[in-house]
């Protein structure tokens, strides 16, 4: 089966493109298209209702442009509006969730850390998630600023520092030996973190995770791309530069009012 329509993402911002990283990875003959909602970031701070608008708005806007599966590359957006999203709209979504069950299975310390926003830790699938591990202690962080100073270019900065430590310094003192980053902003904070946790403590994001699954979508239900060589397009609301710069200036990004 072919279907050469793109794959879609989107996110709450610039985050998402660590997964989008991951499926481009796994599925390089793969169309995209990436919308960076950078203009409502961060939806962790925003109701569940409002959560649910900016996801049909988003999905609206990739459908329009004939995409023929939807990545919601926002752990907030897919704990908050993913089921609302697949009861409305006639097109598979993959979603994000914290990986807390790979850290739980394999923790030695049976307690494991989980950095994410307030309206993913607060959510009724997270907690959903949470209570089928009452024998691993989760240790709860919200990453209060982190994707606001992300979304500003601002990771390499002396506030982004002093934030980690605030928020990773209790979590090592509670002797986490897994860190789950529940936010696909954060992978790109991983550097830092690794300086910061000791070596014992491996971390877990989940772009590898939703790479897969939508390989696995694509081949039972949609269809793969035959296209030799496959075309990439960005799309943000806020500024196109602070996307640029993380896409390694070797993508176009436009800027576009949605």
């Amino acid at each position: 089966m072919i279907n050469n329509n793109p794959i879609g993402l989107f996110d709450s911002g610039v985050g998402g493109t660590s997964i989008w990283r991951a499926i481009n990875h796994l599925l390089p003959n793969e169309n995209t298209i990436y919308l960076a909602d950078s203009k409502n970031a961060p939806y962790g701070e925003k109701s569940k209702e409002e959560i649910i608008l900016l996801s049909k708005k988003n999905t609206e806007l990739l459908l329009e442009l004939n995409c023929k599966i939807i990545v919601v590359a926002c752990n907030t957006a897919t704990t908050n509006a993913i089921k609302e999203l697949r009861a409305s709209y006639d097109v598979p979504f993959i979603g994000i969730e914290p990986a807390i069950k790979p850290a739980a299975h394999n923790s030695k310390t049976q307690t494991i850390g989980v950095l994410a926003t307030k309206g993913t830790l607060s959510s009724e699938l997270f907690n959903k998630t949470v209570a089928l591990y009452q024998n691993t202690k989760i240790v709860e962080q919200i990453g209060h600023g982190l994707v606001e100073l992300i979304e500003s270019g601002a990771i390499d900065s002396p506030e982004m520092d002093e934030l980690l430590h605030s928020y990773i310094t209790p979590m090592i003192e509670k002797n986490i030996d897994y860190l789950v980053l529940g936010c696909s902003h954060y992978p790109y904070l991983i550097p830092k973190l690794k300086k910061i946790l000791p070596k014992n403590v491996q971390i877990i994001d989940s772009g590898e995770a939703v790479a897969r699954q939508t390989q696995v979508v694509l081949k039972e239900k949609i269809g793969f791309s035959n296209l030799n060589k496959s075309s990439h397009l960005f799309y943000t609301n806020g500024n196109s530069l602070v996307l640029s710069e993380l896409l390694e200036k070797k993508y176009t990004v436009l800027e576009k009012d949605f």
